[in-house]
């Protein structure tokens, strides 16, 4: 696989339809839209990618964000299972990271700071005294390259992005390739490579929210199973323990389906920690390298669902807490609190400062390569 010398390349391939039945292939339709200005006065697209299936999927260059996936339900009919903003502006001013890549490092790095051969990597201070999803300007906040690689069957959209040695304090120069390809099995599978000039860290994620019921209402009935037996505990700044403590017999345990909102209220010291759920969770242990499913959710008045499968070794799932109403987002929606849920697969947070966790070191000459797929249907 070629390598791109850059930020990210995103690669979108629609076929098939939601729906049951035979599957066939269609003919690539991607539409450019100009989608304003950035900032610092670049320009940004919206790039909206549809099948003949009913699905429609939708990326701006900037941050690499999913802007829009719209989805049938049980009776066919398409919403958008995604929050997010309408325009530009809302994506370049404003926090919540919605639909947008990580990195480089998704989730929290301890007091902003870990060490590799003895030297200490000072990072921004974005998240109280830590650093959360790669710093102030994490790669959610920057233009990309755009190319359209469609081949005859597949719209594709590429786009490139150099992280230079030393930004967000981070270590080398990062060439990051993230493709996104839509498949004809309706799963929106996401392969993420990157290589570094200088030892470094690096762990990768896509921070959509999901609400399955489309605009509006909370995510409290959704009905969630992770297939983990365990789960990293937090601190007060939501940094892990370090521990490894098992699901078992706290509201943790999602390893039956069980509906979102069942537990979040109990009177759990961690549940309040997170203001509800907002933790890493261990997937249960596989062949290194391969897919196995970390997550089920349905949305039982529309009857859609959502499978997770990744090579990740943790997922974390977070219950929409800190939405708070102050995002007004698509068409107006004031965003309140668990109006969306994120399943961010991923190696643990504050890794770097843990040995017992799975390392997220990247050396120069060695290849990182993780893939998560997002499998869409209706019940």
């Amino acid at each position: 696989m070629r390598v791109c010398m850059g930020w990210f390349a995103v690669l979108v391939a629609l076929m098939a339809p939601l729906s049951g039945g035979k599957t066939t292939a269609v003919a690539k339709s991607m539409e450019k839209i100009p989608f304003g200005k950035t900032p610092d006065g670049g320009s940004a697209d919206l790039y909206v990618l549809k099948n003949q299936g009913g699905v429609e999927v939708s990326i701006t260059n900037f941050g690499g964000i999913v802007v829009a996936i719209k989805a049938p339900d049980r009776q066919g009919k398409p919403g958008d299972v995604v929050l997010g903003y309408d325009s530009l502006d809302g994506y370049a001013k404003r926090s919540g990271y919605f639909g947008a890549v990580i990195g480089r490092y998704g989730n929290r790095i301890a007091h902003a700071k870990f060490s590799l051969d003895g030297v200490t990597y000072t990072l921004a201070q974005n998240n109280g005294e830590n650093s959360l999803h790669g710093g102030t300007q994490g790669f959610n906040k920057v233009l990309g390259e755009a190319r359209d690689i469609s081949t005859k069957d597949e719209p594709a959209l590429e786009l490139k992005y150099t992280s230079k040695d030393g930004e967000e304090g981070y270590p080398g120069n990062l060439s990051v390739t993230v493709t996104y390809t839509l498949t004809n099995h309706n799963e929106l599978k996401i392969d993420y490579t990157a290589t570094t000039d200088k030892k470094t860290v690096v762990n990768l994620t896509n921070h959509s929210y999901f609400n399955l019921a489309g605009p509006g209402g909370d995510i409290l009935k959704h009905v969630l199973m992770l297939n983990a037996d365990e789960f990293t505990p937090v601190d007060a700044g939501l940094i892990p323990t370090g521990e490894l403590r098992e699901v078992q017999g706290t509201p943790f345990d999602f390893r039956q389906p069980t509906a979102i909102g069942a537990r979040i209220a109990q009177d759990d010291e961690q549940l309040k920690l997170g203001k509800g759920y907002d933790h890493n969770f261990v997937l249960r242990s596989r062949k290194p390298g391969s897919l196995v499913l970390a997550a089920r959710v349905v949305e039982p008045t529309t009857g859609r669902a959502l499978e997770v499968w990744t090579t990740e070794p943790g997922v974390q799932f977070y219950s929409g807490n800190f939405l708070d109403g102050t995002i007004r987002g698509k068409g107006g929606q004031v965003y309140q609190r668990r109006s969306g849920f994120c399943l961010e697969t991923q190696h643990f947070p504050d890794s770097p400062n843990h040995a017992n966790f799975p390392t997220t070191v990247l050396k120069p000459g060695e290849r990182y390569h993780t893939t998560t797929i997002y499998k869409f249907s209706a019940k």
